[in-house]
């Protein structure tokens, strides 16, 4: 018969092993996880904008393809009413930071994209869902139609 003291040895040293490896493989989960949540944590910042983004004839389909619901101001420098509306862009980038994608268009630097939508009249703020068009708002409105505009396809 074993001495039970010799035994308690045993069963401690093997138990420190068992424990040692499950810590070991616990804590590779738990740094492969850390990983994982830190991707995903620096690709909804990188989504996450609080102002308009600038957008051109060259970034727009990946632009709007890349985000569900977008909102693009399309507008020029020279156009009163597209100055006046833009403080309300940004506070509505702002508040919806993370659900709708703002973004910017001159129309003067960008005609391609701008006679693909046919945007005849500015400011013209396109929405856009999922890479379509789904509604258009045409000229200088205030920020609650903007906003019930917006509200519509976040149902």
């Amino acid at each position: 018969m074993k001495d039970v003291g010799k035994v308690d040895e045993e069963m401690s040293k093997e138990h420190k092993e068992f424990i040692s490896e499950e810590d070991g493989e616990l804590r590779r989960i738990k740094e492969k996880k850390l990983k994982e949540l830190m991707k995903l944590k620096e690709k909804k910042e990188g989504m996450t904008h609080t102002k308009p983004v600038q957008v051109t004839d060259a970034n727009f389909n990946k632009t709007i393809s890349s985000h569900p619901l977008a909102l693009i101001d399309c507008w020029a420098p020279w156009c009163a009413p597209c100055v006046v509306i833009a403080p309300t862009v940004e506070e509505l980038a702002k508040e919806y930071a993370g659900r709708v994608f703002f973004g910017k268009l001159n129309v003067d630097e960008n005609p391609r994209t701008a006679g693909i939508f046919q945007i005849f009249g500015i400011p013209t703020l396109l929405i856009m869902e999922n890479g379509k068009e789904v509604d258009r708002i045409v000229g200088l409105v205030p920020k609650n139609h903007i906003e019930a505009r917006l509200k519509k396809c976040l149902e």
